[in-house]
Parts: structure tokens; sequence; C-alpha cells
């Protein structure tokens, strides 16, 4: 395929298993290797994303602006796309870069991600990777029965498949990149905190997520565990009785429980295995694979988002314009990309996962995905800049390179860069916020406490 703005050919190969299909008994079972094929695969159709509940998947897809064709969803779903410069495959060992999709591990897929214009642009090859969701991913009796984390040693055995197989598609496995944003930016961090990745991967960059991220971990799996059998009706409330009540729901089942049970979060765990110690205690020890790491936030996270999705009934009832706009215009002075302009509130700056269009460059999408509204010169601009930043990032570690302002390294001095229309280096990101969190907000809550006891005696 050809991409926008580029003579450059781009291969892609779509659907490319990675692993057995986690079906039957391999049902929340680890993923199991490959066994291989016959004969030519076809891999010019996408696959089939892991279950999840589609109404919010095409919801929240139609909110963003992203057209594609729906997919189906399918247990059988461990597949990767892989997106590379049209050239002699072996002999080019191009930079890797393997892309972990968000979604709060409930939803999500590697196809609502087009790799060719960043692998056109860049010069790199683009791996976008699936992994199991929801109960299939997460689901845990916090022992032997269901560890957990499936979903996350499905990225270990993508990771590996990668080193394997890459040099076949032009790809250098001594040079991987994994990059993710929102739930795959905290698999990125988890990634570089487990054992099990040593070696997989070079360089790290994270969006939006973070392993230290609070609320992540279930630190009691097995009481989750206890409330999916008493809603499912299962026969008995031990571990055991509870995978195999789980092993017996057919996908829709598992669909309905998620739709009924939005509260009902399989999460992360503590297994021993993939995540060995609790994060902050790997993170003081320093127990952590040593590479170059790239991460940051958007000026405007969920701003949009939440409010759209589950803000309480007349929110902005009482509110106007003119009361309104001083305060806006002070907390928020950038403005949203220009594809968003009618979907959202003039004072909606960068919103949770706006970054992802400009890091592939969807501004010159020209292939299965296709963003709803125009781009400005601007923007393409800005597609260009951060396709440079990340690939230059993916060959060297630094994201560094001619004609871009220079983004300093994280240290003592707390620099940081804010990538914007113009990119601008920066000190001590939202300080005041962070000071208001970490010392104002416990001192007056502490007043609080205090006041309340000095009142009861």
């Amino acid at each position: 395929m050809r991409v926008g703005g580029k003579t450059t050919v781009v291969h892609a190969y779509l659907g490319v298993p990675f692993a057995t299909p986690p079906v039957g008994n391999l049902r929340l079972a680890p993923p199991q290797p490959l066994q291989g094929w016959e004969g030519v695969r076809d891999a010019t159709q996408l696959p089939p994303m892991c279950v999840q509940d589609r109404t919010i998947t095409d919801g929240l897809l139609e909110a963003v602006g992203l057209v594609m064709d729906p997919l189906e969803a399918s247990e059988d779903c461990l597949y990767v796309n892989v997106y590379t410069p049209a050239q002699p495959a072996k002999e080019a060992k191009l930079p890797v870069m393997v892309w972990i999709h968000g979604g709060g591990f409930i939803m999500g897929c590697a196809s609502n991600f087009d790799g060719s214009v960043l692998a056109a642009y860049q010069n790199v090859v683009v791996v976008t990777i699936q992994y199991r969701l929801g109960m299939l991913g997460f689901f845990s009796t916090g022992d032997d029965n269901a560890p957990g984390n499936l979903g996350l040693l499905d990225q270990v055995a993508a990771l590996e498949w990668v080193q394997k197989n890459i040099h076949s598609f032009g790809g250098d496995p001594s040079s991987v990149t994994i990059f993710g944003e929102s739930a795959g930016g905290v698999s990125v961090s988890l990634l570089v905190l487990s054992p099990l990745s040593t070696g997989l991967f070079h360089r790290a960059i994270a969006e939006s997520g973070t392993a230290d991220l609070v609320g992540l971990i279930n630190t009691d799996p097995l009481t989750t565990a206890k409330i999916v059998a008493n809603v499912l009706n299962c026969e008995g409330t031990k571990p055991d009785q509870i995978v195999d009540c789980v092993m017996r729901m057919s996908v829709e089942d598992i669909v309905k429980f998620s739709q009924e049970h939005p509260m009902a979060r399989f999460q992360v765990v503590y297994d021993g295995f993939f995540l060995q110690k609790a994060v902050p205690d790997l993170l003081k020890s320093h127990e952590f694979q040593k590479v170059p790491l790239m991460n940051g936030v958007n000026n405007h996270e969920c701003g949009w988002m939440l409010p759209s999705f589950m803000a309480p009934p007349d929110w902005v009832e009482g509110m106007d314009r003119d009361s309104v706009k001083p305060i806006v215009d002070l907390l928020y002075p950038n403005h949203p990309p220009s594809m968003f302009v009618k979907k959202r509130a003039s004072f909606v700056g960068a919103d949770h996962g706006d970054e992802i269009v400009f890091v592939f460059g969807g501004c010159f999408y020209n292939g299965l995905l296709k963003m709803n509204g125009s781009f400005t010169e601007e923007d393409d601009e800005l597609c260009r800049t951060m396709m440079a930043y990340w690939g230059n990032f993916a060959r060297t570690g630094s994201p560094n390179g001619p004609g871009l302002t220079h983004w300093p390294a994280y240290g003592a001095r707390e620099q940081y860069l804010g990538i914007g229309v113009k990119q601008q280096v920066g000190y001590q990101l939202k300080a005041d916020r962070y000071a208001f969190i970490t010392r104002t907000l416990p001192e007056k809550i502490q007043e609080m406490k205090q006041h309340q006891q000095r009142t009861e005696l």
C-alpha cells in the first residue's frame, strides 16, 4: 500500500498468529507456542479482535472519529499485524516498533491502528499486537487454579514471536521498541518491571499510562472471583469450582456479564510470575529493565472523555458562556486537534489518546483506517514532528534529530518538552497541581480531621 505524502510502498501482513488459539481447554491458560501451518497463509485480512463489549468499543471509535469496517470478536484472537517498508526483507534490519493498544484492559484491538504511515515516514517495521481482555485476559483466583495476568503473558508471547520472526519482515530483533497508550502505556511500564520480558525489547515509550497507577492492582482477586461465582450461580465458591464454572461459560455470557456488571473489573494481580513483587518495591529496589524510557501525558487528559461518558445528568445546568470562558481560558489555553473541533467544546485541549493520531501519522492515512473530519497544514506538520520524535527514539534511544526542538532528558531540573503546534521546553510539569495533591490537600484533610475530633470532644 501507499501512504499520503510519500512514494514509499509499505507491505502490510495482517492477522499473523503468534500463539496457539486460546480456546477450549486453553481458555484461562497461558499462551501456548504456535504449531505453524502448511502452505501459504492469507495475510490480507484484519484478524478478529479479542472478546469484548462491542457497544462500548464501537461507541468510542465513533466518538474519536475513527472510521473502519466492523470486526468480529473471537476467543481466537492472538494475532499481530506487521507493516514494513517494501525492500529486501532479510537484508534490511530496520528498527522495530511494537504497539500495545489501550482500552482499560477490557476493549481495543491491534487493527484500530494502521502502522503503514509510521513505517513509511520513519523507515521502521511497525507491529501491532493483540492480547486477551476482560474476564478472559485477567480473571484470577489468586492461586494456581487461575494465577491471572494472561493478557500480559500474551504480550510477552507476542514479543517472543517478534524476536524469532521479525527478521523475515526486514526488522532487527536487537532493536525493538515497545510503545503503547493508556492501558497500553501501563502494559509498557509493567513489561519494564517484569523479569519475563528480559531481552525482548530495548527501548520503551509509555503514553498516558504507568504501572504505579492507583487502583491498577487487585490485591484480593479471590474475592472478585467469588462475586463472579455468586452472580453466575456457580456450584461452589472454591477456586477450582469457580474456574470450572468460568470454563463452561459461553462467549455470549461472558460479554453479557461485562455489560451487566461493569464495576466487576478484572485487573492486574501480583502473581509471583509476571509480577514478582509489588510495583513500589520493584521501583525502590531498581528491579527493572535498564532501557531508555520516554513517557508523557496530554494536557487535558479525559477532559472531554470523562464528562461525555460518565458525567451526571444536567451537570452544566446554570452555566453560561460569559461566566465560564475566563476560567476555561486560564486553565486550558491549548485547543484540540482540528478534526475534533465539531465533536468537543472549544476549551478541550489534547484529551486522552489524542496524541495517537499524530504518532501514527493519521493525517496521511490512506488504507483500511480513515479519520472523520479534516486536517490542517498545522496538523500535518505535527504528524511529521511526532513521528520523527518517536522514530528517532526507536533508532537511537533519543528522540532528538535534525530540524526538531531539542527534547532534554529528564533530570534534577525536571525538564520536559511540551509538544504542540510549537514545541517548548518547560520545567516541573504541572507543579502547582502536584503541590496541591501531595501537600495542600493532605494538609487540609488533616486539619478537617483534627477539627472534627475537637468538635466531638
